[in-house]
């Protein structure tokens, strides 16, 4: 009678591994108990006095012959199973042990994955996002996926409160973002590691995109008055192997695959790796072509409990002919009047390149090495390690100086050439130490401490020989085409000679960055949580390169300036419950010249050997300070993150530019000597103030209901000026106008409903106000990019557990809009892309 067993039921849910087998366990356990009561009861019983029972062994007797069941058995137990398949929840593809995708973002709730509960730096951010006083954005995985974004950029555009600059003759055309009305184009950041020299990246080796908002230089350094964006790289994992693969097929011609694929080797050692390919065009634009190729390869060790060594290696490179832009119609230039020209009825897929000349050949080599020494349990040691190269080689057409013409489909323009080879390459190294420790008084404190160094070099060249080939119309003496038709262009076949090289002056520019910085972040019972952070930059610029007097190049001397930059930020946080916060935040930071790294002369934002055939003028560092105040709740079931914020930021010594002469000129802005006519000038001591308020929300509203988007309303304004009120006919006082490149209106929403166990359906409105152009920091409201709202769509249907298929349509009513205004006296305007539709075949195994 000992040997008694449970019922087969019970056996069943005691040993499955589901979620709700800890519900049952007491159940289990009583059941069990009663069978140990009863066992101990029979073997009393055998001791006693009681006489002996005899029982007889067992008779076998024969079992009657299995009846077949009958059709109506049959149909019922079918419906029984059917009913049951519906009832249990829906398979998601690929699930380790723990029932989640082996793939998965591993800093998003794994119950609502648009929701990014924390940030990668988790000794810099140790709090989760909830308890973070600062305003943070974090695109995870599926938001990513969802909202198809392929490269940065696009990723970028679709979120309130970010708008995109265009390169300039100074300037790299690539990735130009604006945070909260401020140029971030360098303050970029790949696993927390600066990312030096504008470029053009792609996602296939992105596991989700951290944007913080607002003054970043305690975590980041130099610039970051914005702002900064760190791209998280998937990383090797030892939790299972997967192999993924997705394939994209697009109305405007796009083929991309893209693979990805880990490897674990043993429970201490994985590998990842996966690659990309694209052939694609872009919807609503002639000629234009993107084409992607790259490869990325991860790996993870973890040789002994408190040591872990991971690294990667990543290989971008994007080819393709570039699109610089439609002309912007101006009948005179002091007047408001005018827009982009195909809102004045000239073709949105016009193209003002050349097919036999333009190119653009974008590339980038990243390698990392990264270790961690957990010490003791307090005291974790890491250690990372980047090399870098990076270049920027493309020859564009700039659709530029229309000329007005009756009929205005007889207007021109001047095809203007512009080129650039850009080589970038990055040593850097961040060590830091983080110590976690209770101070006595009821604090649980995260101290983190480092030291950075950062070598950055870059060479800026062009091509020469743009201006010498024989072509029908014959150029300028500026080397631009003119005579182009705005409506009908011409020219676009034209045979060109090959090239004939680089100019062999190139622009240099060397970068050594020396910083330490120490962050504490102190939580008191989760109650109170106090953040505080000092950095110190020690940031020298050195450039050298040529210039032309009386038409002959000259080298110039090196031009070199240090500064100290000492920067810190402040922030408590208040939790009246466990499910929310309220937050003050204070941060200062510090725009050095040259901190964007790509400009090659003081107008844009750089260090040059030569100004106007006189030595550079150099300024001190641009001053950022900033006050935020907000909240931020977690609601229904915590699955989704509200948030909420008023901000504002100040600049002071901003630069700006304005025109002399003889007569105009002063102390700040001398008119060059030997020089005729009217000469541009940069100055300093200029001030400006941006206010806004941030609302946000990510994550699920109920299981099937999921949400992601954001709000964003700024207003801005130059508080102090150098330009004179009436200067000339064109310039008056700065004072009061709005910033150039910034949308003070932005709204964003993306989001998917599941409607079955198969079929998911989803989208995204995407709005942004008026943009006006202008030169540095004013806004000339004379050129301006119109408001747009944008549409799309995508539908989804699990296949099985391995195969999806996703149908995406983006700009759904192929609203017309740009993305970008060039800021200058000749603007011409960046066009989106029109309507397209992808289907997205996804394999997970």
């Amino acid at each position: 009678m000992s040997n008694v067993k449970a019922p087969r039921s019970l056996r069943f849910e005691a040993a499955g591994g589901s979620a709700d087998s800890a519900s049952h366990s007491g159940k289990v356990s009583a059941v069990a108990g009663l069978i140990a009561v009863a066992s101990f009861s029979g073997a009393e019983a055998q001791q006693s006095n009681l006489p002996p029972v005899t029982v007889d062994a067992p008779v076998a007797r024969p079992r009657p012959a299995a009846s077949k069941p009958s059709p109506d058995h049959v149909r019922a137990r079918s419906a029984l199973r059917r009913a049951a398949r519906r009832a249990q929840p829906a398979a998601v593809p690929f699930q380790n042990a723990g029932g989640l995708p082996a793939d998965r973002d591993p800093y998003a709730d794994p119950a609502a994955p648009y929701k990014g509960d924390r940030l990668q730096s988790s000794g810099k951010f140790p709090e989760p996002i909830l308890n973070t006083p600062r305003s943070v954005t974090v695109l995870t995985k599926d938001v990513l996926e969802d909202k198809n974004a392929t490269s940065l950029k696009t990723a970028i555009l679709s979120t309130a409160g970010v708008t995109l600059g265009t390169g300039e003759g100074g300037n790299a055309f690539g990735d130009r973002f604006f945070i909260r009305g401020f140029d971030v184009r360098n303050d970029v950041f790949i696993d927390g590691v600066r990312d030096s020299g504008v470029s053009v990246r792609e996602n296939f080796f992105t596991e989700q995109v951290e944007i913080l908002r607002g003054p970043a230089s305690s975590f980041a350094g130099r610039g970051t008055a914005g702002g900064a964006i760190n791209i998280v790289t998937k990383q090797a994992t030892t939790e299972k192997s997967f192999y993924n693969m997705d394939t994209t097929f697009g109305t405007d011609r796009t083929k991309r695959v893209v693979l990805d694929v880990n490897q674990v080797i043993s429970p201490t050692l994985a590998f990842r790796a996966g690659g990309l390919f694209q052939d694609a065009g872009v919807a609503g634009r002639d000629y234009v072509q993107d084409n992607r190729d790259g490869a990325f390869v991860a790996g993870t060790w973890k040789p002994v409990d408190a040591v872990k060594i991971t690294g990667n290696y990543i290989h971008t490179e994007l080819t393709g002919l570039p699109d610089f832009g439609v002309p912007y119609y101006r009948p005179n230039p002091a007047t408001t009047a005018g827009g982009p020209f195909p809102d004045f009825g000239s073709n949105r897929n016009n193209w003002y390149g050349f097919t036999n000349r333009d190119f653009y050949r974008t590339g980038q080599d990243i390698g990392s090495l990264n270790a961690e020494v957990q010490v003791t349990p307090d005291l974790l040691i890491t250690n990372k390690f980047r090399d870098s190269y990076s270049t920027q080689n493309y020859i564009g057409t700039l659709p530029e100086a229309p000329v007005i013409k009756d009929p205005l489909s007889a207007s021109t323009l001047s095809a203007n050439p512009q080129s650039r080879f850009q080589a970038t390459s990055v040593i850097a190294n961040q060590t830091e130490a983080t110590y976690k420790f209770n101070d006595g008084v009821g604090f649980k404190h995260t101290a983190l401490a480092g030291f950075e160094y950062d070598q950055e070099r870059s060479s800026i060249d062009r091509y020469i020989g743009l201006s010498s080939e024989a072509l029908p119309g014959g150029f300028s003496g500026t080397g631009s085409l003119t005579g182009v038709s705005v409506f009908n262009p011409q020219f676009t076949n034209i045979p060109f000679g090959i090239p004939s090289g680089l100019s062999g002056l190139p622009t240099k520019i060397s970068i050594d960055t020396k910083s330490v910085y120490a962050v504490d972040t102190a939580n008191y019972n989760d109650l109170l949580i106090l953040n505080g952070g000092i950095r110190y930059d020690d940031y020298n610029i050195k450039t050298s390169g040529y210039g032309t007097v009386n038409g002959v190049a000259n080298v110039f001397g090196q031009q070199q300036q240090d500064y100290g930059l000492p920067n810190f930020n402040l922030g408590f946080t208040i939790k009246p419950l466990p499910n929310g916060s309220v937050y003050a935040a204070y941060a200062t930071s510090s725009n050095p010249v040259g901190a964007e790294f790509d400009g090659t002369s003081i107008q844009y934002g750089g260090l040059s050997p030569v100004l106007n055939g006189n030595p550079s003028q150099i300024f001190g560092p641009e001053k950022n300070k900033a006050i935020e105040v907000g909240t931020k709740w977690e609601l229904f079931d915590r699955h989704l993150l509200v948030t909420a914020a008023v901000f504002q930021t100040e600049k002071d010594n901003a630069r700006e530019s304005r025109n002399v002469t003889p007569t105009t000129q002063t102390a700040d802005c001398p008119y060059p000597a030997g020089t005729t006519g009217t000469v541009s000038c940069i100055s300093a001591g200029a001030a400006y103030r941006i206010r806004g308020i941030d609302l946000g929300v990510g994550g699920k509203i109920t299981d099937k209901w999921s949400v992601f988007g954001g709000l964003v309303l700024m207003q801005s304004e130059v508080t102090k000026s150098n330009i004179p009120p009436a200067n000339t006919a064109l310039y008056t006082s700065n004072v009061g106008l709005p910033l150039a490149n910034v949308a003070h209106q932005s709204f964003s929403m993306l989001s998917k409903y599941q409607l079955t166990d198969m079929w998911e359906i989803g989208g995204q409105a995407v709005y942004r106000s008026k943009v006006y152009g202008g030169t540095f920091l004013a806004a000339n409201q004379g050129t301006s990019i119109p408001s747009y709202w944008r549409f799309d769509t995508f539908v989804e249907a699990k296949i099985d557990k391995n195969w999806t298929a996703k149908l995406f349509v983006n700009n759904i009513f192929d609203k017309r809009y740009y993305d970008a205004l060039y800021q200058s006296a000749a603007p011409f305007v960046l066009e989106a892309p029109g309507r397209a539709a992808y289907l997205v075949i996804s394999a997970r195994y």
